[in-house]
């Protein structure tokens, strides 16, 4: 079973009140199942391991509540809270790393955040990465539109240039693994 860190959770809360209030954020809470409420309505410890249904089920209802379902919002929303968090040294660190070692650097960073999924970078001489994501399963691919978001910021972050990231293997998919493409000039 996928998990991910409480902390996620508690950012993700945070942000919802901070950016829609408490309103919209019960509104998001009301419209999941019983169990992924239990899990955003309890209390969450950030070193603890949720559900990654639960989460997914969580940004489902936000994006249909707050953008009227439109998934890519969440890309923009997530390179967002990569900028926060990538503040003072540690921005100082990404700028300068290559993009390769970018790559890197925030699949080892996913890792500490998801229990049960894998990240496997692989890298050749152009300026291209992709990368196998093994362990998610088909309803968590909203969870792909915020893996995008924080390829491509830091990316940018970084000094890259024309930037894309996508999936050639999507989430939805179901398949043994996930597959994600990140080029740059």
């Amino acid at each position: 079973m996928a998990e991910i860190k409480g902390a996620t959770l508690i950012q993700t809360i945070d942000a919802i009140r901070a950016r829609d209030g408490e309103h919209v954020l019960a509104t998001i809470v009301a419209q999941l199942d019983p169990d992924s409420r239990s899990v955003i309505q309890g209390r969450i410890f950030p070193w603890n391991w949720y559900s990654l249904d639960a989460f997914s089920a969580f940004l489902e209802a936000d994006i249909r509540v707050t953008a009227n379902g439109n998934r890519e919002v969440l890309i923009l929303r997530s390179e967002k809270v990569i900028e926060a968090q990538l503040r003072g040294i540690y921005k100082v660190f990404i700028k300068l790393g290559s993009p390769a070692y970018v790559i890197k650097r925030i699949a080892s960073v996913h890792e500490t955040y998801f229990k049960g999924i894998h990240f496997i970078p692989e890298f050749d001489d152009s300026k291209q990465a992709l990368i196998k994501y093994m362990g998610f399963q088909s309803q968590h691919e909203i969870v792909g539109y915020a893996i995008i978001g924080f390829y491509r910021k830091a990316l940018e972050i970084s000094g890259a240039k024309q930037v894309a990231v996508n999936f050639t293997v999507p989430i939805s998919a179901g398949g043994e693994y996930a597959e994600l493409k990140i080029t740059w000039a």
